[in-house]
């Protein structure tokens, strides 16, 4: 690394390298927030709060260790495991295959389900919706059209982040619509604890997108190299972001729902998305409902896109790595991606269009695993000579390590019977 990446970056510099921290950024505000953080305030009120900003905090490591080796290396995360060890590299590789059919499922049935309750009449099922959207992707993708729509989702992404933060103003502005009488639930319980696993899951996202994230650095570095700091503020700005965004959700679910009365078709995965677009319209007003729509479908195609073209690429490049080839070949990355999409459509036609279910199977595994790409990223980096770890994001690391480890065994635990 030169002494010009070391050395201060002017704003200008900083501003013009934003671009795979918010990509990342717009990717976690999908399930996660969109549905799990509005939940958590609809169900609990404020009180996951912390779960949310300690999730986010002892995730962070994880993520920026993606940023951190790439911009140091000019590898990816997934070439680092290739040459540290194989069995880093077979590890993720097994873990990637997993992830990138239960992600590519849940979040084309939740973009099908928007389109259903936001087009009232359609003579479509979910099945045959969730079909549509998967296809569209991959037509989007094979004709190389991702770029435009990309810019296009960041765009989107923005509308939907303003959209939420107006109507939690307004909401805060009306007040609480708690009713007299209304008895708080604790979460602090074995038996929530599924859901604050499902909630951890995705927040900010799975850790597997820190991989997929420095693909995506190394892809921005070849055709225009930014600073290492440069890179980082990038990241930082995106993640931090995020995690701001998943409060502002949660204050949504707080301020319109959280003890109206109204029953919550949490387990009801559809119903639920239906009162989750009348959160906004409580708010904004009626006339907003078709724009709210618009918005959360885009959102979620565009996050949709994003997985599949996404897992798909790390999964071509694991290959590529355990064959010790040079480079994977286009038609080798589009028979993964078509791979990716059947068998996320697959996995829908298994839970039978069940969105609910299908999301909290989806969060749970993925916080499940989380410990796993965790310590393979932590491995990697804590070892690096040119930009060493400071000894507090060393600490944060080992703690957020034992964070997740923690809650892992404590789910495994309760769901075998052990503490229940």
């Amino acid at each position: 690394m030169t002494s010009t990446a070391s050395s201060p970056s002017p704003w200008k510099s900083r501003f013009r390298a934003l671009g795979p921290g918010i990509l990342m950024a717009s990717a976690a505000v999908g399930g996660s927030h969109l549905v799990a953080s509005t939940q958590a305030g609809a169900l609990y009120g404020w009180q996951l709060a912390l779960i949310i900003v300690l999730t986010n905090l002892f995730k962070y490591p994880f993520f920026r260790f993606s940023a951190h080796y790439t911009l140091d290396s000019g590898k990816s995360l997934i070439e680092g495991y290739a040459e540290k060890n194989r069995v880093y590299l077979w590890v993720f590789l097994i873990m990637c295959f997993l992830s990138s059919t239960i992600s590519t499922g849940a979040v084309a049935l939740l973009t099908a389900v928007i389109i259903k309750i936001s087009i009232p009449g359609l003579p479509l099922s979910n099945n045959a919706l969730s079909v549509l959207v998967v296809a569209s992707c991959v037509l989007i993708l094979l004709m190389g059209r991702y770029k435009a729509l990309d810019r296009l989702s960041k765009i989107i992404v923005i509308s939907l982040s303003i959209t939420t933060i107006a109507a939690v103003a307004i909401a805060i502005n009306k007040g609480m619509q708690m009713q007299e009488g209304f008895i708080e639930p604790s979460p602090w319980n074995l038996a929530a604890l599924g859901f604050i696993i499902a909630l951890m899951g995705w927040m900010p996202a799975p850790i597997e997108i820190a991989a997929i994230n420095s693909l995506w650095v190394t892809a921005r570095q070849r055709h225009e190299p930014v600073s290492y700091r440069d890179g980082m503020f990038d990241f930082d700005v995106g993640y931090i972001t995020s995690a701001v965004l998943a409060i502002v959700f949660l204050a949504l679910g707080v301020y319109v729902q959280y003890g109206n009365g109204e029953t919550l078709e949490i387990q009801k995965g559809g119903l639920y998305v239906a009162q989750l677009v009348g959160m906004y319209t409580k708010t904004i007003g009626e006339w907003a409902r078709p724009l709210v729509g618009f918005i959360a479908f885009a959102c979620m195609f565009g996050t949709t896109i994003t997985v599949i073209d996404g897992y798909s690429r790390a999964v071509a490049e694991s290959v590529r790595l355990v064959q010790s080839r040079e480079y994977f070949r286009t038609r080798e990355l589009f028979a993964w991606i078509l791979w990716t999409s059947a068998s996320g459509l697959a996995l829908i036609l298994w839970f039978n269009s069940a969105l609910a279910e299908l999301l909290k199977f989806a969060m749970i595994s993925a916080f499940l695993a989380a410990p796993v790409f965790a310590w393979l990223n932590y491995g990697l980096v804590k070892q690096d000579k040119k930009h060493k770890l400071s000894p507090v994001m060393n600490l944060l690391a080992i703690v957020g390590l034992v964070y997740l480890v923690g809650f892992a065994v404590l789910f495994i635990l309760n769901f075998v019977g052990i503490l229940a």
